[in-house]
């Protein structure tokens, strides 16, 4: 078995594609009995360090899979390039609302109403409609509300790996506690809407700086 082969069939892979590709399914294109999860893990990781030590694109992972990004530092110059071209822009409302379907899925709309203090329908249908969030059930109470949680596109979107990249949520209240100096109890009993301020933030910085995929 050739090494070097096979990671050219990875790197041809993974630059090719408009979408992460994972171990297993990376493993089942290339179809070779010799190939396992192992190493093609392996040929993975050497393929991205060797892009990160020569070359403007990086092999990123991201919603569980592998994708081919450029760098943060170059992602200015793709803008200017596709200037032309409609982004995905979410308003303060959006974020907000994602940043709380993030930490708390699965959640209602009624749960997401009372954190925010507003309604919230249109939100939901927008990001519905650019498929972030998607319904995953419903709740077993009186009236079995739908319940909602993030997508694969989700991750993709803020170029997370997997929902544990997210920062834990002990850390926005730990930063109340030393920003505001509350006591302990109140900390116990604090509104939810203050942590979800600082998460909003954080997946807002992300969203002012986004990762720029290769353009196809």
């Amino acid at each position: 078995m050739d090494k070097k082969f096979i990671k050219g069939i990875i790197e041809t892979l993974i630059f090719i594609t408009d979408k992460p590709l994972g171990i297993k399914k990376l493993v089942e294109l290339i179809n070779i009995p010799e190939v396992n999860e192992e190493l093609v893990k392996e040929l993975v990781a050497e393929l991205q360090t060797e892009y990160t030590t020569r070359s403007a694109i990086e092999i990123r992972e991201v919603a569980e899979g592998y994708q081919m990004a450029t760098k943060p530092e170059f992602s200015e110059y793709v803008r200017r390039l596709y200037q032309d071209r409609t982004l995905l822009r979410l308003s303060p409302a959006a974020i907000e609302t994602l940043a709380i379907i993030a930490y708390r899925q699965p959640i209602t709309k009624a749960e997401i109403e009372q954190t925010r203090g507003v309604d919230c329908t249109t939100v939901l249908e927008t990001l519905l409609e650019r498929k972030l969030i998607k319904i995953v059930g419903r709740k077993e109470v009186v009236g079995r509300p739908l319940l909602y949680g993030t997508t694969q596109e989700f991750l993709k979107y803020f170029g997370l790996s997997s929902l544990n990249d997210l920062p834990p949520i002990e850390q926005f209240i730990e930063q109340n506690v030393e920003e505001q100096s509350v006591s302990q109890e109140n900390v116990e009993t604090e509104s939810p809407t203050l942590i979800e301020e600082n998460i909003t933030q954080n997946i807002n910085n992300q969203n002012n700086e986004p990762t720029e995929e290769r353009q196809k």
